[in-house]
């Protein structure tokens, strides 16, 4: 059927609307990127775009993920599209590096990689995500065992790096999308992996959304009202959850945070339950599932005061020490040793343990697990260092004996180290000083007797960073 005129520009002027409630940002925004994959939606939003903001103001960005035959044609078409628009544009191509989650989000995950480090502070990135697209992102989380959080959909705006991410074609259609397109006589490009079903989310579109369509026509909307409510389920959690928090005597620790264990049982399950599926992301970690919160719950929180439990998931690892629950970040890296010498295999020791360094405390040092001792100049206090002095530093290999400054006497190091309430994973990563042979001070817990700065003298105040474990 072949559109009228004024419905052509009825259609045009609803489409072009979409922008209003980001009006403000536009005009204010330092940059503007609009993602151009060059298929019907990237295309149409760039289009719609340029009859809004001065051209000169974008700069389309298409990523090149190089897993089609024909990923160099459709970069060639996005500069000869931007061309005839007047807007700048940036390629760049990315190396999907296949993982558990598919190649569908690996390609995501680049793409998204790249956006992030072009966004600017105050920054905006555009995505043509429609509603047709949501309706596929809800379904296909709800297939996953989804709550709340997942069941939101695609959010119209969030942050993204520095800048924001803005969706304003959320609210409408592919058919609204195409009509347009060929009402304007845009031209775009397909991607030919879309028709087969071989990925999830294509099977959705090409056999699931087209017989739900058929039964229930107001399937968008509907999709549309449930993915709403469970936002405004996960808004409500998320609220409740820092209500809580507020009461769990919360502390920042070495490479994470802990909680109290007592204060947190006070609370009924359903609510332990969702300071677990909360906690990580209010530090920008993953949040776990159902099944690591149950694991959590069982074999961390209800442990024993004296056992060392420990839950490792994606980036967190969750353990207990004292009547307190850690939440650590996890990190990847191995510690970069150099190999082991035979004396160390021969007697079984840890080729880590066996390390030492020496340093002048005036740069920072970095270990051999990826953490940094750093000494900053303090007057009146911190770790004195005779003049000229090289420290040496090393780890814990046992036997070793200490006097805290201010007490009576020494002690062995293993009883101190417990007497401080250093947490059971970092008394072998401990960084111990010394000066010669004499152990001076432990890390950034205590100086040892007659090596404390006086108050008329310069000192090395120690801190000993640890991003992960």
């Amino acid at each position: 059927m072949t559109m009228t005129k004024a419905a052509l520009t009825s259609h045009s002027q609803q489409l072009a609307a979409v922008f209003s409630a980001w009006q403000q940002q536009l005009s204010s925004a330092p940059q503007i990127l609009v993602a151009l994959s060059g298929g019907l939606d990237s295309t149409v939003l760039l289009q719609l775009l340029v009859n809004t903001v001065s051209p000169a103001r974008l700069c389309a960005v298409h990523i090149n993920h190089g897993l089609s035959a024909n990923a160099d044609q459709w970069q060639a078409q996005a500069e000869d599209y931007c061309r005839s628009l007047g807007v700048q544009l940036h390629c760049e191509a990315v190396e999907v590096t296949r993982s558990g989650e598919g190649i569908e989000a690996a390609a995501r995950h680049a793409r998204y990689a790249v956006f992030e480090r072009l966004l600017q502070q105050d920054g905006l990135l555009l995505l043509g995500h429609h509603a047709d697209d949501q309706v596929e992102t809800f379904l296909y989380q709800m297939l996953r065992g989804s709550g709340a959080k997942g069941l939101s959909g695609m959010p119209v705006q969030r942050v993204l790096g520095q800048g924001q991410l803005i969706r304003p074609l959320l609210s409408t259609s592919k058919v609204q999308l195409k009509d347009y397109a060929l009402a304007q006589k845009l031209t775009w490009s397909e991607d030919e992996s879309n028709a087969g079903d071989k990925f999830d989310r294509n099977y959705l579109r090409n056999q699931v959304v087209p017989a739900i369509a058929q039964r229930w026509p107001d399937y968008r909307q509907s999709i549309s009202r449930s993915a709403e409510l469970s936002s405004e389920a996960e808004q409500l959690a998320v609220a409740l959850a820092e209500e809580d928090f507020a009461r769990l005597d919360g502390r920042e620790e070495r490479a994470g945070w802990s909680i109290g264990v007592e204060q947190l049982l006070q609370l009924d399950d359903l609510r332990q339950r969702n300071i677990l599926h909360q906690w990580p992301n209010f530090n920008n970690l993953a949040k776990p599932n159902k099944t690591i919160i149950a694991e959590i719950k069982d074999s961390v929180v209800s442990a024993r005061e004296d056992g060392e439990p420990e839950v490792v998931w994606q980036s967190t690892r969750w353990r207990r020490f004292q009547n307190r629950l850690y939440l650590l970040r996890n990190g990847s890296e191995e510690p970069h040793s150099e190999p082991c010498s035979e004396i160390h295999k021969e007697t079984g020791s840890d080729c880590i343990q066996a390390l030492s360094w020496l340093w002048r405390a005036e740069e920072p040092l970095e270990l051999a697990d990826g953490s940094s001792l750093v000494a900053e100049d303090v007057h009146g206090a911190g770790l004195l260092i005779p003049q000229g002095q090289l420290l040496t530093v090393r780890y814990r290999q046992g036997g070793e004996r200490c006097k805290p400054v201010g007490r009576g006497h020494s002690n062995s190091l293993k009883k101190l180290l417990l007497e401080f309430s250093v947490e059971p994973w970092w008394r072998d990563r401990m960084p111990l000083l010394y000066v010669g042979e004499t152990l001076v001070a432990v890390g950034d817990c205590w100086i040892c007797e007659g090596w404390q700065a006086a108050p008329q003298q310069r000192g090395k105040k120690m801190y000993w960073q640890v991003n992960s474990l």
